[in-house]
């Protein structure tokens, strides 16, 4: 029984009828619900392998959210007093003394000295962990493009040969993504500094704001230009870029897409129940990297076939379309050219 469940699940039921060509979607919106649909279940399995690669940085993540609730620095010092600490010589306190010290009131100067802190040392922390998430997102996005636009991907036989065939364009990228916040950090509070006794210091200040921001925009079409085109990295970063600020509405839409998750959890947690932020964890390692990058798949699918493969002599652009006329159309056009 259990074989006859698994030959279904993979090759479909007897008797079906064959996907003809008339099936086809007609439109990217079409095509992407219906592969969406198809692969479900392979999206799932690939974001849990794929989640494996983000634990060292969500374990780093979840350090610093701990270290800014409860009081710890990042050295590991306890910034709230210890109740044990205030008996002395055998007299145990009583439970309003406890409670007293056992908190202690930070200034507004303390408490972000506090954060300035545990945000350094985060930051310095995820360098590394994104830095080795990179060959394998290169790999995730191959087999993401293949699927969004109805091409075969194995879950993990492509996947593997992705990461070892663009390993290295993929790790610098992803090294630069690990620096842009530490760089973004360090420049917002040098020139904000700065900027306290000379006003023109606001300048480069936004100017390194921006050039972050231009970064996470062109971070979209990195990884699958690298994994569908043989071209240099400079060349790939130039045309990231490019890409990013002409198509600089629909580029800020689907990053803030990918944001909607984490905004919903913040705010469920700030207004209802800190249990959001587990509903956030679950939500990622069941699906949430695997249909994030399925998103983007279908959208650089797009521009690419419009900016660039509709230029290279050869190309196929438009896979998983129907861009044939309908018989009916056809007819249609020869009824009304016979009646001129």
């Amino acid at each position: 029984m259990f074989g006859k469940l698994m030959n279904s699940y993979y090759y479909g039921k007897s008797g079906k009828g064959d996907y003809r060509k008339e099936d086809l979607p007609r439109t990217r919106w079409q095509l992407f619900w219906e592969m969406l649909r198809i692969r479900f279940s392979g999206l799932i399995r690939m974001n849990l392998t794929y989640m494996l690669v983000w634990l060292p940085a969500m374990v780093v993540l979840l350090m610093g959210v701990m270290s800014v609730l409860y009081g710890v620095a990042p050295s590991g010092e306890q910034l709230a007093a210890d109740p044990a600490a205030i008996v002395e010589e055998g007299e145990l306190p009583s439970v309003e003394e406890a409670e007293t010290a056992a908190v202690v009131e930070l200034s507004p100067a303390e408490f972000l000295s506090m954060m300035q802190s545990v945000l350094w040392f985060t930051l310095l922390l995820l360098i590394p962990c994104i830095t080795i998430t990179g060959p394998f997102t290169a790999g995730l996005c191959y087999v993401t493009r293949n699927w969004a636009r109805d091409e075969h991907a194995f879950a993990w036989s492509d996947f593997i040969d992705a990461v070892k065939a663009n390993w290295k364009p993929s790790i610098i990228v992803s090294f630069i993504t690990a620096l842009m916040p530490v760089t973004m950090y360090l420049c917002w509070t040098y020139y904000g500094e700065m900027a306290n006794t000379n006003a023109v210091m606001v300048i480069p200040q936004t100017i390194t704001v921006m050039l972050g921001l231009l970064w996470s925009l062109a971070v979209t079409y990195t990884y699958p230009m690298i994994v569908s085109y043989k071209m240099r990295l400079r060349d790939v970063l130039r045309n990231s870029f490019l890409l990013a600020i002409g198509r600089l509405p629909m580029s800020v839409g689907v990053r803030l897409l990918h944001c909607v998750p984490i905004a919903v959890a913040i705010l469920v947690s700030l207004f209802s129940t800190p249990v959001a932020v587990f509903g956030l964890l679950a939500y990622y390692i069941l699906m949430g990297f695997g249909l994030s990058r399925f998103v983007t798949a279908s959208y650089t699918n797009a521009v690419f076939d419009r900016y660039i493969n509709s230029r290279i002599e050869g190309a196929t652009v438009n896979r998983g379309l129907n861009t044939e006329p309908d018989d009916d159309d056809e007819d249609d056009e020869e009824e009304e050219a016979g009646e001129e």
